[in-house]
């Protein structure tokens, strides 16, 4: 079979969101054109109420809640399992499969089912339970993350193939999963696209369009979530405005950490230093990227980071903890420095080495640029996902 159907499911419709999962699917989906005929299930988020076409992808909203995770999740997989539909490849996100796989079972012919797996979610759990610190409301999301876990074990033993995005988190879906037939898993990394994100001609002027100073830019991008280890961004700027007071920390990203972040950062009289920055197009994160001097990400559980990616396709180091995947992207001396878990204090020397080594900053982001380019474009990550989509044609075809 030369040219397939592909359906592809995902809570958050990825023409609507930015995060991780919603990215892979809009930058591999795009790359299939010709060859595979794609529709993208989501749920009704953000207004998302009717069908459209976006560079050849369709994307169908299916009934869900717009409340936060996993309540989204729940009424969106319940809604799956009520609906027909008609493709030769079936592809669920994370914990996104279970409602599909019942939806299937109903039909007379043999579905491929692929079941993508960016982060275990079992591993969240456990690191969740770890680092602790949870408020109410974090407690409670984590007891339903743990049933969810058990769902998407459920998915990933009943699927044809599974991929997942890193060594790390094949180790762990092994370790938390293990009914799952490891000789079922495929890695496909995720990627990044160099002609959007690059080094910037002009970062000085960036800086200036942005409302900056021409001070150190460290930029972070991501969900303002425990997991992300959010909290640690006001540990280690106490210690780097100590010896560079003008430092500018830029956050992009929400979540339900701002406000307990902001309140924080207020309190230890750092708010002067502090940008957010959000509801950013493509373009303007890319620039976001080429005018930052070094690139953080305190995660404290990490299956990949495309932001990683990003920053070091922008030409840019990286500080991060030495924790999951991140040192399968980031290389410790070469693209960036890696730190041990949770510690503030080495976190914070890594970043005022970086800012105070213009040339090491600069070796190490046309290192980075090098790494990524060879490992990790969209272009490879869609070019495996074509093979692994017609692997699990082979079983039923």
């Amino acid at each position: 079979m030369d040219k397939f159907r592909l359906a592809v499911f995902t809570t958050q419709s990825p023409h609507l969101y930015k995060g991780g999962v919603e990215r892979r699917i809009n930058e591999t989906m795009c790359r299939f054109t010709g060859q595979v005929d794609v529709t993208v299930y989501s749920g009704t988020k953000a207004g998302f109420k009717k069908p459209l076409n976006v560079e050849g992808v369709t994307f169908v909203p299916l009934a869900s809640t717009d409340r936060v995770y996993p309540l989204d999740n729940w009424t969106f997989n319940r809604a799956v399992a009520k609906t027909l539909f008609d493709a030769n490849v079936y592809e669920a996100h994370n914990d996104n499969g279970y409602g599909l796989l019942n939806a299937l079972k109903s039909q007379t012919a043999k579905r491929a089912f692929v079941h993508t797996i960016h982060g275990v979610l079992a591993d969240e759990f456990e690191q969740a339970n770890l680092y602790g610190g949870l408020s109410f409301r974090g407690r409670l999301a984590n007891r339903f993350m743990a049933r969810l876990a058990r769902l998407e074990e459920k998915t990933a033993k009943e699927a044809d193939l599974i991929v997942t995005i890193s060594q790390y988190s094949f180790e762990k879906l092994q370790k938390h999963y293990r009914d799952v037939d490891p000789s079922k898993v495929r890695i496909v990394s995720n990627g990044v696209d160099l002609k959007k994100y690059k080094p910037a001609e002009n970062p000085a002027m960036l800086k200036r369009q942005f409302g900056l100073t021409e001070a150190p830019v460290v930029l972070f991008v991501g969900s303002l979530i425990p997991r992300k280890g959010v909290m640690f961004l006001v540990e280690v700027a106490k210690r780097v405005v100590k010896t560079e007071p003008s430092t500018q920390f830029v956050i992009v990203g929400e979540g339900p950490l701002k406000g307990q972040l902001i309140s924080h950062l207020a309190t230890a009289k750092l708010t002067d230093n502090f940008v957010f920055k959000n509801g950013l197009t493509d373009a303007a994160l890319s620039a976001l990227y080429g005018c930052s001097d070094v690139f953080i990400l305190p995660s404290l559980q990490e299956g990949q980071g495309i932001v990683l990616l990003e920053a070091s396709a922008s030409g840019k180091p990286v500080v991060a903890f030495n924790i999951g995947g991140v040192n399968e992207v980031v290389l410790e001396g070469e693209t960036g420095l890696l730190t041990r878990r949770g510690c503030s204090e080495d976190f914070a020397e890594a970043l005022l080495r970086l800012l105070g080594d213009a040339s090491l900053r600069q070796r190490m982001g046309v290192a980075g640029r090098l790494f990524v380019g060879k490992h990790f474009t969209w272009d490879l990550c869609a070019k495996k996902m074509l093979t692994v989509y017609r692997e699990a044609l082979d079983f039923v075809i």
